[in-house]
């Protein structure tokens, strides 16, 4: 990663003098593609995606991502499994990460203030819903930052609001990376992380924290049928 991040994002710095959009973002992801690549030959470390049949087959149709975050491994992997560009809702301050964060600047995004709430989910609302209306599917990690395998973080109601704004369905993920990519771990270990793809929860009509309450119950649940070693004890009930 080290030896590969400067030239790319020096590329794509120059490359979005001239394109924008889809072109420079599948510029970036061939980094990404790069990086996942050499998790397997360096690491041993592979991907395997269930109810990949659950994604939406219309190149149009919306569709709002929230996922389990237990690494940064998926956060490179997502962008090269989905069918679709992804915006990712990110705090800011990976801007300013040299080269990573100014390549990501320039694409399409949704970075935000943590500090400024109201004004964050206002910022998320604006940029998620035209960005929705391309067909780009935004994606969140809901309990805000990596967990612990085995622990499960606070659901924020983030991505449950944007989706009852625009009506976009929402798509649970389930992921089982710690095991391979354990939180905050230098040593990694050769295996299968494993991404579980639910079926698409219609987000019209329902409250947010009711929304919610369904995506944390049903990602909790598989987590523990992808990882049952993990978790010693079943999901709280939402």
């Amino acid at each position: 990663m080290v030896v590969t991040v400067v030239p790319w994002a020096l590329v794509a710095l120059l490359a979005s003098v001239f394109i924008r959009g889809g072109k420079l973002y599948a510029l970036c992801v061939g980094w990404l593609r790069l990086v996942v690549w050499a998790g397997g030959w360096i690491l041993g470390i592979r991907n395997q995606v269930l109810g990949f049949e659950n994604l939406p087959t219309d190149r149009r149709a919306p569709a709002i991502l929230l996922a389990k975050h237990q690494s940064t491994w998926e956060t490179f992997s997502l962008p090269t499994l989905m069918p679709h560009p992804l915006a990712f809702v990110f705090k800011k301050e990976l801007l300013y990460v040299p080269f990573f964060g100014w390549a990501m600047s320039r694409l399409d995004m949704i970075h935000i203030d943590r500090s400024k709430r109201a004004q964050a989910f206002a910022k998320v609302t604006q940029q998620g819903k035209a960005l929705l209306d391309q067909g780009i599917w935004v994606i969140m990690f809901p309990e805000g930052t990596r967990t612990e395998r085995g622990q499960q973080g606070e659901y924020k109601l983030g991505g449950a609001r944007l989706a009852v704004q625009t009506g976009a369905p929402v798509i649970p993920i389930a992921i089982a990376s710690g095991r391979c990519w354990p939180c905050r771990a230098l040593v990694k270990r050769p295996g299968t992380v494993v991404y579980s793809i639910g079926h698409p929860i219609p987000s019209q009509g329902r409250e947010p924290d009711e929304l919610m309450r369904e995506v944390e119950a049903w990602i909790e649940a598989e987590m523990r049928r992808l990882d049952p070693e993990a978790y010693p004890t079943p999901a709280a009930s939402a």
